[in-house]
């Protein structure tokens, strides 16, 4: 018998029934009809990602920038005038740009934790791989969890194309300055700036000080250095002779590092730029049948945001678009219509705790504050050695702050709802949401945004001590081998893993391999006469399985059997209705005292989450006005299982004059082996100001040893009642 060529042999294992079972996500789907590709080929795609910055360039009106070559290459390409991120710092924002999918709704909204994604999140970069893209990401990750090694070809600083082995492969390559971040604007240099502070651009919600010229004067310096950087990256694709063949984007990861941008669900902090340069052969393409709209020159003023990038670039490489991702495509043939509204959510920075919600269309921005009662003031650590934050807390405790905008930040609490009328009020300083010719605009968005967070399951109104306790999490199992004999000698082998949610890398090595090099599992593997096999799978939020071998001619070992058999966190999640308590809960914010009986009758609900939010209420319906039957009411729960009830109940009790009791429990929860109950604890602690004194010596014991975040309210409110 004749035997067969590798490339017969490879379209054989191509049309093997159990390739699409090993691994689904990757495989072809009825919607391929759609993205016929031209001439068979994909076009390259590079994204150039700059840190802390809003579109304060020269092409976006921005007079006081000096950025000639991003001005350029917005000439020579899209640029868009609504671009918006779901959230205004990295890790929050990188996780949905990376999985398609919004923090809020995969368990990934609060800075720097954890996230267990459900298992239909991917890092989308292995669809890409998955047709032949060779994908590389210098060098930031920041997902809000460790990137499975099926995601990248390369990521680290190493990370470009110029790494591809097969010259003649589309690749996707990710380029990330950090020229920009808010670190690198701290330091004024006298003599040495490019930019001349007395011309720089005050917000009306800064004081017009020295020190806020130069902190700007310095952002607008580092925004020269990156575009000098920007254009090395293009010289190398011009000097590559890549320039006609790969479609470049330019993007900040959300608004400038300064105060009340970053962090803050203000344009300020969620605006950002973006362009998009499409070379000639590929504008029919990329404009999905009309060449002109990605034409040099073209301002685009729809909505496009994070969410979009991930299924944007998966049309641009003729990759179907996954039904779990939350986004459309703006770009390519399955482009999609664009949006009324977009979304951003803020909720844990760093060590401090916040909930609020954003929805934005065209003319106004409406604001949700989950938690009134928190100053927008709060004290995190890492932004406070922000020189402009200094300034502004200096002159506030000076009292030399101007009332209006510049004394909002410190306003002791925020309104339930802010509107802004965005096209005569662009700094957001006039909130419209309790004027009475502005009700229904605060009605239809208000009530849109609670669709929307049903919608998409929003989770952020958990406390993030109960959303830790209930998610799963664990370890990949060991993925199997089933062999499958194809002509002569060479042998079919398909790999498979049974943990949900899972992703397989290989390589091969021995006689007639190709360097064993690890690549991306799809179809069967081919194997001949002394080649072994080695395998290893890994989950988004899952450690790694162990790495398994299997040599021509041996006995293949199938998968482990899986460990996450039953219904996961979101599942779950979605199946119950604890999203419509929590939100009926909330309902009653700002109006306390209306809430109290919907309060106490939450008391008993079965999920914590919900009898967190009924202590929440009690405590400020009640907080200058202790009622016996309310405190005696929440007394009980100050041995709640919740790792989040107790803290809630010992915080109202101290305010309540119960101040033992509940100073004791605060200081249990600090012992607790839940990280994020502790810092609740913490919050608390530093909250209670004064009246935490008599725990003093116990709170500064209790110090030593502290993790980074619970250990910084605690030690905020030590060193504070030390001073005093």
């Amino acid at each position: 018998m004749t035997r067969p060529t590798r490339r017969q042999f490879l379209k054989q294992m191509a049309v093997c029934t159990a390739a699409t079972a090993v691994a689904p996500h990757l495989a072809p789907s009825a919607a391929s009809a759609a993205v016929k590709l031209p001439a068979g080929k994909r076009p390259n795609i590079v994204w150039i990602s700059a840190e802390d910055i809003s579109p304060n360039l020269g092409c976006y009106g921005d007079k006081y920038a000096t950025t000639p070559n991003l001005d350029t290459f917005a000439a020579q390409g899209v640029r868009y005038d609504r671009a918006f991120t779901h959230a205004p710092v990295c890790a929050p924002a990188r996780s949905g740009i990376i999985t398609g999918m919004y923090p809020t709704a995969i368990g990934t909204t609060w800075m720097r934790c954890r996230g267990v994604p459900p298992p239909e999140a991917r890092c989308f970069p292995e669809y890409l791989r998955a047709v032949g893209y060779f994908c590389t990401n210098r060098s930031k990750t920041d997902y809000q969890f460790s990137p499975p090694p099926s995601a990248w070809n390369i990521s680290g600083g190493s990370g470009h194309w110029r790494r591809r082995r097969h010259k003649d492969g589309p690749f996707f390559a990710v380029l990330n300055f950090t020229v920009t971040h808010e670190s690198k604007t701290r330091v004024w240099r006298a003599g040495k700036q490019e930019h001349d502070p007395a011309k720089a651009p005050v917000p009306p919600y800064y004081p017009d000080t020295p020190v806020v010229r130069q902190n700007i004067a310095c952002y607008y310096d580092k925004i020269s250095q990156l575009d000098g950087q920007i254009q090395a990256i293009l010289d190398e694709l011009e000097a590559d002779g890549l320039a006609d063949d790969t479609i470049v984007w330019f993007w900040g990861d959300h608004g400038w590092g300064l105060t009340r941008g970053k962090r803050w669900i203000y344009d300020s902090g969620t605006r950002v730029p973006l362009m998009v340069r499409v070379p000639p052969k590929w504008r029919q393409w990329a404009g999905a049948g009309e060449a002109g709209s990605v034409a040099p020159g073209t301002v685009e003023g729809e909505f496009a945001t994070f969410i979009d990038f991930a299924p944007t670039v998966l049309s641009l490489a003729g990759v179907p678009i996954p039904k779990h991702m939350q986004g459309r495509a703006f770009l390519g043939p399955q482009k999609g219509k664009a949006p009324d509204y977009v979304f951003a959510a803020r909720d844990r920075m760093d060590e401090t705790y916040d909930c609020i919600r954003a929805l934005r269309d065209k003319r106004y921005k409406y604001i949700r504050n989950f938690m009134p009662y928190l100053t927008r003031s709060q004290h995190i650590d890492y932004m406070d050695r922000t020189p402009i934050l200094k300034e502004m807390r200096r002159l506030h405790a000076a009292g030399k702050l101007k009332a209006g905008p510049q004394m909002q930040f410190f306003e002791p609490n925020k309104p339930v709802h802010e509107l802004y009328d965005i096209t005569k009020d662009p700094h957001e300083v006039h909130n419209l949401a309790g004027e009475p010719k502005h009700k229904a605009t605060v009605e239809r968005m208000e009530k849109a945004l609670v669709a929307f967070m049903k919608r998409i399951g929003d989770v952020g109104l958990i406390p993030e001590p109960d959303f830790d306790a209930m998610k799963s999490g664990g370890t990949t199992t060991a993925p199997g081998f089933t062999v499958k004999k194809a002509e002569g000698d060479k042998l079919a082998v398909e790999v498979s893993c049974l943990t949900r949610g899972a992703s397989i890398i290989y390589q091969v090595s021995g006689r007639g391999s190709q360097g064993g090099r690890w690549l991306l599992y799809s179809r069967p593997v081919e194997l001949g006469p002394g080649q072994t096999l080695r395998a290893r799978a890994g989950r988004i939020g899952y450690g790694g399985s162990p790495t398994v071998t299997y040599k021509h001619g041996e006995t293949p070992t199938p998968p482990a059997p899986a460990a996450d058999t039953g219904p996961l966190w979101r599942e779950t999640y979605l199946a119950s209705d604890l999203l419509d308590r929590l939100l009926a809960v909330k309902a009653y914010d700002g109006r306390w005292t209306e809430g109290t009986g919907a309060y106490l009758k939450a008391l008993s609900d079965p999920d914590g989450p919900v009898r967190y939010w009924a202590v929440v209420g009690l405590h400020q319906a009640t907080k200058d006005k202790p009622i016996a039957r309310i405190k005696a009411a929440v007394e009980p729960l100050l041995a709640d299982p919740s790792p989040s009830v107790p803290v809630a109940a010992a915080h109202a009790m101290v305010d309540w004059g119960e101040t033992e009791k509940g100073l004791g429990r605060l200081i249990e929860a600090l012992k607790s082996p839940s990280a994020k109950g502790c810092l609740f604890a913490s919050s608390a602690l530093e909250r209670l100001g004064e009246k935490a004194r008599p725990a003093l010596d116990r709170m500064e014991a209790v110090l030593k040893g502290q993790p980074r975040y619970p250990g910084a309210p605690l030690k905020r409110a030590v060193a504070k009642l030390r001073k005093a």
